[in-house]
């Protein structure tokens, strides 16, 4: 469990609630094409211009920073795509204030980019992984590489970033079959299976009225395999709520923005790889910070900033069964 320092200044919303986790797009790319993401060609990129620079992120990491920030999570797209990752999560290690470098990936490039994450500082890594089946793979992530993805967990584990979490969307009639054997995977190891209700984007409205599966749906058809006790969960700022079965080393999770949704609790904004600061993962209000950057803002003046922010960071999402109200196109910027 984190523990606030009351010594260091703290951001708040106009809610009272404390924003100590800053989600971190570096790319708005990925190497997959999952079917409730993003169309299999892909969507209209971001301009290399256009992309903030490490040295900027690193800038306004700072400046969060000195405003109580304390966890950052590197996101994308898939932020394993753009070059020299280490390089950035090296210089977010090294702020004075920043406890936690974490890394949410589909893993596809993980194993052989992590020697240089983990020297660099990486504390914890989420992977997304909707499958345990090689054809289905190929079928919900319309690219291979489930050997990679798996190869890239096990690289995790071995170098010490457990307990590695788990991310599942669950899509009835895709995947919803499998969730015995994801749950199985924590009995013997320290491993995390988030499961993830599927949500409406604009990519995706179809697919999410026929697939959509409750988290109490998941957490009954679980518990076919063994009685599931509620447990506290590892570290992180993620909204799952986790269950264990009988001796397990790992837990399972449940993470249900449409039917238990956890926005009292929501401790995070998302700067995104362009440079806008968004209030909430699931709406549209955000600030730019990246003209004032590039117009030579000080620390001083984008701490500022990022404070008058939080008084439209909104109450609640308003995500409905079926509603595309979302621009929420990455399921891994769900779970933390």
């Amino acid at each position: 469990m984190n523990v606030v320092d009351l010594t260091r200044p703290q951001l708040s919303d106009a809610f009272s609630r404390p924003i100590t986790y800053l989600r971190v797009s570096v790319t708005d790319k990925c190497n997959l094409r999952c079917v409730y993401c993003m169309p299999e060609a892909g969507l209209p990129w971001l301009r290399r211009e256009d992309l903030l620079s490490y040295e900027e992120i690193a800038e306004l990491v700072r400046a969060a920073a000195s405003l109580g920030v304390r966890s950052i999570r590197i996101t994308g797209g898939e932020p394993l795509v753009r070059r020299d990752l280490h390089r950035l999560v090296a210089s977010m290690a090294a702020i004075d204030g920043i406890d936690d470098v974490a890394l949410s990936t589909n893993a596809v490039l993980l194993e052989e980019q992590l020697p240089q994450l983990v020297h660099a500082g990486l504390n914890r890594v989420n992977v997304s992984l909707d499958t345990l089946r090689e054809d289905r793979f190929l079928a919900i992530a319309r690219r291979p590489g489930l050997d990679r993805v798996l190869a890239g967990i096990d690289a995790a584990i071995a170098a010490g970033l457990g307990p590695v979490k788990l991310n599942c969307v669950v899509m009835r009639g895709q995947n919803d079959d499998e969730l015995q054997a994801f749950a199985e995977l924590t009995r013997d190891r320290e491993i995390f299976v988030r499961f993830i209700e599927v949500m409406p984007v604009h990519e995706n409205l179809d697919l999410q009225r026929e697939a959509y599966v409750s988290s109490d749906e998941i957490l009954e058809r679980i518990g076919q395999i063994g009685e599931l006790q509620p447990v506290e969960g590892p570290g992180g700022n993620g909204p799952a709520r986790y269950f264990a079965l009988p001796g397990a080393e790992g837990a399972v999770g449940v993470i249900s923005p449409l039917s238990h949704d956890y926005c009292e609790r929501c401790n995070r904004v998302r700067l995104s790889a362009d440079g806008k600061l968004r209030l909430c993962l699931f709406g549209d209000h955000h600030i730019d910070l990246r003209s004032p950057l590039r117009a030579g803002a000080t620390r001083d003046e984008l701490a500022a900033i990022l404070r008058a922010s939080m008084t439209i960071k909104p109450e609640r999402h308003h995500l409905t069964l079926g509603d595309a109200s979302s621009r929420m196109r990455a399921f891994s910027e769900i779970g933390g």
